[in-house]
Formats: structure tokens, C-alpha cells, sequence
């Protein structure tokens, strides 16, 4: 497998979406599509992004706002699994541990999960097709996708964790992309059921044949937090993730949270969230190299392979979230070009 990130450098990559165009939510089609991910790309591409994403716009969905339709890309592709809802699904659902932030499940599962209409190698291929150079395509944990819906069919967390888990590994073989990157925001707030999450995520990422990102975050619900919890609690699930490297939510946390990363396994890199997407504020280069070098030396030499946001783009305004790349980039660069990594070694 090749690595991106060499030894001793530090790269900068986005998280995964991207505020959906204007125009694209006006006069949405298969070419508006296409032109804005390429604008995407270019957007990153033009700030000195070294591994870009696609942005996401595909699954993008009016009716869900606050989360950007992320979860009924994947579930209402699957069979097996109904989108119609009725009050006693949403009563049922909102009374399931740790779904009160969301009033309604993203689908009822009544039958075997098989992958239906889910084609994560068209669109990969698409993006492949204007991103100019390399990308990094995303996909949501299969624990997470369990954790959002409400079954009525396996009776059993694990079996209908696991079910997923394999409809999602069969996709990943041949992805036309640099890394791929699984997405989770919902172990944070379930630390009992680390074990199972990991190996759920592990299994889609053995399926993987370059490199590996694990993404994780507490949560980006219509800009709120929406898990409580500190990374101290999960660093046993990180080091158990068979991940090249990690993306994680920083800029939004508190200082301890750092500190707690000291412990993370040394085979994979670390990837720290200097751009918080939670308020409109843009920080500045100097803030940005100032955060990483913060990081660097609290973890020491050569453990922070990756900069990136704490989490997607999508739900600020393009000015902002294109703002916050430069900045990201230029605070990278302004940190290696001051020297600052010396220093701290």
C-alpha cells in the first residue's frame, strides 16, 4: 500500500462536504453536478489543498437541512430497509439511547439488508472523472448508519451493525481514488460499544486497497455538538482501527483533549482539526500554525501527518468555508516556513 503522507510531513486535506452551490440547489442535474464537484476540486485544489474531497454534493438532500441528507444517501439505497414512516416508527425511534437529537429514524429495517441501488464506484468514478488530482472519497460508518435507523427486522444491534458493515466492505475494492476515508460520530457517545464499532469499521477498511482514514468527530447537527464525551475515553478504539491515519475533531474541544492523543498507537498518523465549522469566525494563518505547532509539541516530533477542519463544510456559506481552506493552507505553510517544527524538535 502506498502512503501518502511521508514520514515527518504534514499535509492538508478537508473532511468531506462542501456547502451545496446556489445553483446547483436551483437547477439541480447530473451535468450541474458534475460542474460544481469540479469547482469543488478546483476551489481546494487553487488553495494548496494536498488531498482534496468531492464535496459531497450528491448526497445532499433539501428536506434534510440540518444534516445535509448524509444518512438517506446510504439507507435508502439499501433493501431491506422502507423509507415510508409512520407516527409509531418515529414514537419507537425517538425512543431508542441516544437518537433524542434526531426526531425520526432515516429508515425502518423489515427484511435482510442487501445493497440495492447503493454504487459508491459510480461515484467515486465521477469524481475521479474532474478532480485533477488526487482525491479522497468519504463513506459513513456502518456502526453510525445502525445506530440511525430503527429495526424491526434482526432484533439484535450487532447482527444489523455487522450486515451493513458487509454491504459497505463489498464496495470498496478498486474505489478509483488516493484514500478513503469511513466517517463515525456516533461512538463517541457510546464508548460501551467501541468494540463492535471497530470492528464494523475494520471491516470495511480491510476491504481497502489505499490509503486509510478513519474520521471522527462529536457530532455536526445543524452546527451543534451532539455528543458529549473526551478522547481519553477512546483510545483504545483508535488504536484498535486498522486506519493509516486519523482524522479528528480538535479545534472545537479543550485543551486535555490533546494530551489524551499522546497515547495513540504510533503506526498511524495523526490528523489534527485546526478549522473549527461550528462558528462563522475564519481563523488566520498565524492561528492555524499556531494550533499546529501547539499540537506538535504536545505529541512530539512526526506524529502529525495531517491539518484539516474539525469536521464537513456544508453547513456554512461558501465564503466562509472557502476562506477557512486558505487559511488552512497558508497556516500549514506559514508553520513549516517559520521553521516552528525545528524548533520543536
Amino acid at each position: 500500500m502506498t502512503t501518502i503522507s511521508p514520514a515527518n510531513e504534514i499535509l492538508t486535506t478537508t473532511v468531506g462536504s462542501y456547502p451545496i452551490p446556489d445553483w446547483l440547489a436551483s437547477c439541480p442535474s447530473e451535468q450541474t453536478r458534475i460542474d460544481a464537484t469540479r469547482v469543488v476540486f478546483d476551489i481546494q485544489r487553487q488553495a494548496g489543498i494536498d488531498l482534496p474531497t468531492d464535496g459531497e454534493l450528491y448526497r445532499f438532500d433539501i428536506n434534510h437541512p440540518e444534516t445535509n441528507g448524509m444518512i438517506e444517501y446510504f439507507i435508502r439505497a439499501l433493501w431491506g430497509i422502507r423509507a415510508q414512516l409512520g407516527r409509531a416508527d418515529w414514537d419507537a425511534y425517538y425512543r431508542m439511547k441516544g437518537t433524542s437529537f434526531r426526531g425520526r429514524p432515516a429508515g425502518v429495517v423489515t427484511d435482510e439488508i442487501g445493497e440495492g441501488t447503493l454504487n459508491l464506484r459510480a461515484d467515486c468514478e465521477a469524481a475521479a472523472k474532474v478532480a485533477g488530482t488526487s482525491f479522497k472519497f468519504t463513506l459513513t460508518s456502518p456502526y453510525m448508519l445502525a445506530r440511525l435507523v430503527l429495526d424491526k427486522h434482526y432484533h439484535d444491534f450487532e447482527a444489523l451493525t455487522m450486515a451493513i458493515a458487509r454491504i459497505l466492505a463489498n464496495q470498496m475494492s478498486g474505489l478509483p481514488c488516493d484514500c478513503i476515508q469511513v466517517d463515525e460520530a456516533m461512538v463517541v457517545g457510546n464508548v460501551g460499544d467501541s468494540a463492535l464499532a471497530a470492528r464494523a469499521i475494520n471491516a470495511v477498511l480491510d476491504r481497502v486497497n489505499c490509503e486509510r482514514a478513519v474520521h471522527m468527530c462529536f457530532g455536526n447537527y445543524g452546527g451543534q455538538t451532539i455528543q458529549t464525551g473526551h478522547w481519553s475515553l477512546l483510545i483504545g478504539f483508535l488504536n484498535s482501527l486498522h486506519t493509516d491515519h486519523l482524522v479528528l475533531e480538535l479545534a472545537h474541544r479543550q485543551r486535555e483533549d490533546l494530551h489524551a492523543l499522546k497515547d495513540i498507537d504510533r503506526r498511524m498518523k495523526i490528523g489534527i482539526g485546526v478549522i473549527d465549522v461550528k462558528v462563522n469566525y475564519v481563523e488566520s494563518p498565524d492561528e492555524i500554525a499556531s494550533r499546529i505547532e501547539t499540537a506538535e509539541k504536545v505529541l512530539g516530533p512526526g506524529r502529525i501527518g495531517w491539518v484539516h477542519p474539525d469536521c464537513g463544510f456544508w453547513m456554512l456559506k461558501r465564503s466562509v468555508a472557502d476562506r477557512k481552506i486558505v487559511a488552512l493552507a497558508q497556516g500549514r505553510d506559514r508553520y513549516v516556513g517559520k521553521g516552528l517544527r525545528t524548533a520543536t524538535q
